[in-house]
């Protein structure tokens, strides 16, 4: 296994990061359990969680999941480098007008304390806002994160599909406190989702923040089954598919030439980036996360990755080389 360092941190990740997000609502969990053991097994170290998966009305399933799978000791929780998010709303009718999305520091507390509970946990070790906050300021956020991270509870602080101009204002805000800030930012960012790379990346890059793309498949449209029409679809992926129909078969003619699955090469694709530090692989079986491991193996060529820019061109060189002189 390849490890990284997360940021500017002295904490070693590993280069694919198991998402859980499909654990109890897709997963049973007794598979999300093996799969689990296996990622260890393999060497995979950093697992990504958030308090509100598991399903509406189920939301938390997913946290409890895995705190029973370390409630079965054999160091599990040592093992693992555990990252949860908070933001959203929970199934708690005790967060009374409060229930809504957002991160004031009583939410951020009291949910804190709820996902140690369910993960069966002391501390997080990357604890994510799960989206932009636009009401409290700054001073309210990382002072409930200062006192999280004061407590033990939390080890480091990290952030979810915020921009690029969020990134900078934060770590300002940060910089004020003598506080470390974010050390990494979980992005949207796969072959057909490129506009990240005129500003997320690039501020990501500029104050050492690791980058830890979700979605890296696009939904399963750059999977190994995306053009395969036996395999029951919904009308909203089915209608994906045929607005990028074009570039998705000129994908797999050329996944085809390299001798891989579209999936190892999409992977493979995020690692050659230097901004990025894991991938979020979301196994529904055993299969699929034994099948994504392939990845670790592949080396792309030069050749390869300019045929993969034709296919799926990127948002254009960021300004000023993108002003027409």
């Amino acid at each position: 296994m390849e490890y990284t360092y997360l940021g500017r941190t002295g904490l070693k990740v590993s280069r694919l990061c198991l998402g859980t997000m499909n654990f109890g609502p897709e997963t049973d969990e007794q598979e999300a359990h093996r799969i689990m053991d296996a990622a260890l097994d393999a060497g995979i170290n950093f697992f990504d969680t958030a308090n509100v998966y598991g399903g509406q009305g189920h939301r938390g399933r997913t946290e409890e999941i895995i705190g029973r799978w370390f409630a079965q000791g054999g160091n599990r929780r040592e093992r693992v480098v555990l990252a949860t998010k908070v933001y959203n709303l929970m199934d708690d009718p005790n967060d009374g007008p409060n229930a809504g999305r957002g991160l004031s520091a009583w939410k951020i507390r009291r949910h804190l304390e709820g996902s140690l509970r369910r993960l069966q946990t002391d501390h997080v070790d990357l604890y994510q806002m799960h989206h932009i906050e636009r009401h409290a300021t700054w001073d309210e956020i990382w002072g409930a994160f200062e006192v999280a991270v004061q407590q033990g509870k939390v080890s480091y602080i990290g952030s979810s599909n915020f921009a690029g101009w969020h990134i900078a204002v934060a770590q300002a805000a940060a910089k004020e406190r003598h506080f470390l800030g974010l050390v990494s930012e979980q992005h949207k960012y796969n072959l057909l989702c490129r506009e990240p790379e005129l500003e997320v990346l690039p501020a990501a890059e500029a104050f050492g923040i690791g980058v830890i793309p979700w979605s890296p498949l696009a939904g399963g449209l750059l999977g190994r089954n995306a053009l395969n029409r036996a395999g029951a679809r919904s009308a909203r992926a089915e209608s994906a598919v045929e607005q990028h129909r074009g570039q998705l078969e000129a994908f797999a003619k050329l996944c085809a030439e390299v001798g891989e699955h579209p999936d190892t090469v999409a992977l493979a694709w995020l690692l050659t980036n230097p901004a990025v530090t894991a991938p979020i692989i979301g196994p529904r079986t055993l299969k699929q996360f034994e099948d994504s491991l392939r990845v670790l193996e592949v080396q792309l060529s030069n050749d390869v990755l300019d045929k993969l820019n034709e296919i799926f061109p990127g948002p254009g060189k960021p300004a000023p080389e993108a002003y027409a002189w």
